[in-house]
């Protein structure tokens, strides 16, 4: 059995005793615990290793780091025993929480970082040393649930989790899932995964897995997709209508719906996409929903990926778009959405309207117009009354924010005895 690194074994005997005051706080004796038992001969001692692992290291940034030595133990666990091991489990389960980063302290810790700015000058300014540790605790945490998913990939944990990927114990199926997704969040992982063949099957789970691995498969592939390379990879698994079909049954404003329409926006830049997503029945629709009543992220995308569609070849998808109703959903992003969702949503906009092409000086190109010329070319009374009323509320809605900008610039030039004239002011309102 190999030895517990050195710190652990002061630690183990003085787990009570006060650490220096220059060096980060020694592991605990718990911490010690595992990584002496997870290099045991023992199997029941390793699995109660992994266990414990699991347990230090699931909301703990602190024990991720600590427990780095463990996943080499960890890794060489899973090529132990058949399917239904229990060591399989306990180890992968282990090696998850110790990948992943807790979402707590990033909110934290983004929340935070004004008051540590200003107790840094602090602590300069009164030369602690004290504070050399607080900042390397920082550091050292903030990364180390990159460097644990490069690490576990490094240790030939991918070969073992790829074949778990195929094995008919559902379990054990789902956690492999998951491990991918966290480690697909590593960009130094992506084209190491694709390259051991995990992506088919990934989109083979999407289609016929439980229901929490496919959602965890299309987080998984929308991670991978961002690197170029592997793009071309999923088109060829044909995995446009099971992405389709979890996007009809997931909730709009999921995270879900937004990997789902992160990763369509990307597959419709080449043509077997776009032809995929216009065949799939409900495929555009489904898009569609997500820009109504997705999240802000959601809708983005989803925008983007229509725009795509019709940028490429209007003639071709702008009818099929504006079958499905997309009007209503675009004149709300117009106002509503993030700065690149408004941009998007006016383009699409344009390029729906009967022709493409600026107006006269008659009719200027303004975005009432656009939508006005849209709404005379759809059929059904009840898409275009609906399309009118989003056109009266989106006028409306601009007029009040024009209005509360009036508002705001006349609180700011009402005089005072020591300001200068009414006239001075009337002019810097009226030349906005």
């Amino acid at each position: 059995m190999n030895s517990p690194p050195s710190s652990c074994s002061s630690a183990l005997t003085h787990s009570t005793s006060s650490s220096n005051t220059d060096t980060p706080p020694s592991p605990s004796a718990a911490v010690c615990r595992a990584l002496l038992l997870i290099q045991s001969d023992d199997l029941s001692l390793k699995i109660e290793a992994a266990k414990e692992i699991r347990r230090l290291t699931k909301t703990s940034q602190r024990c991720r780091r600590q427990l780095a030595d463990a996943v080499k133990p960890l890794v060489c666990m899973l090529r132990v025993g058949d399917d239904d091991s229990v060591e399989k489990e306990s180890a992968l389960l282990a090696l998850l929480n110790l990948a992943v980063k807790d979402e707590k302290s990033v909110l934290v810790g983004s929340v935070f970082i004004g008051l540590l700015f200003c107790y840094t000058l602090i602590m300069l300014e009164t030369n602690s040393n004290s504070f050399g540790v607080f900042a390397n605790e920082i550091h050292a945490s903030d990364g180390i649930g990159v460097r644990n998913k490069i690490s576990i990939v490094e240790a030939g944990a991918l070969e073992s989790i790829i074949s778990f990927l195929q094995s008919q114990n559902s379990i054990l199926q789902e956690y492999a899932t998951a491990s991918l997704l966290t480690l697909s969040a590593s960009t130094i992982n992506k084209p190491v995964i694709s390259a051991c063949g995990a992506i088919p099957l990934l989109v083979e789970i999407l289609r016929n897995g439980i229901t929490q691995a496919k959602v965890d498969a299309v987080m998984a592939l929308s991670n991978l997709s961002t690197h170029s390379d592997n793009l071309d990879i999923i088109l060829k698994t044909n995995p446009i209508p099971s992405i389709v079909s979890l996007l009809k049954t997931c909730k709009k404003s999921s995270k879900t719906a937004e990997k789902c329409c992160a990763l369509i926006e990307s597959l419709v830049g080449f043509d077997e996409g776009r032809i995929a997503l216009t065949s799939e029945e409900g495929g555009i629709l489904a898009v569609i929903e997500v820009l109504e009543n997705g999240s802000l992220q959601s809708r983005e995308h989803a925008v983007g990926a229509l725009l795509t569609l019709c940028q490429s070849d209007r003639c071709t998808y702008r009818e099929p778009i504006l079958r499905e109703g997309v009007i209503p959903g675009l004149l709300e992003l117009t106002v509503q959405g993030t700065p690149k969702s408004q941009s998007k949503a006016q383009t699409l906009l344009r390029l729906l309207r009967d022709t493409p092409y600026p107006r006269s000086e008659l009719q200027p190109d303004t975005l009432e117009n656009i939508v006005c010329n849209i709404i005379s070319q759809i059929d059904g009374d009840e898409q275009s009354g609906k399309a009118k009323k989003m056109l009266a509320e989106m006028v409306q809605v601009s007029m009040e924010q024009s209005l509360r900008h009036l508002q705001q610039r006349a609180l700011v030039c009402t005089p005072t005895p020591n300001d200068l004239p009414i006239s001075s002011c009337t002019s810097e309102v009226s030349s906005k």
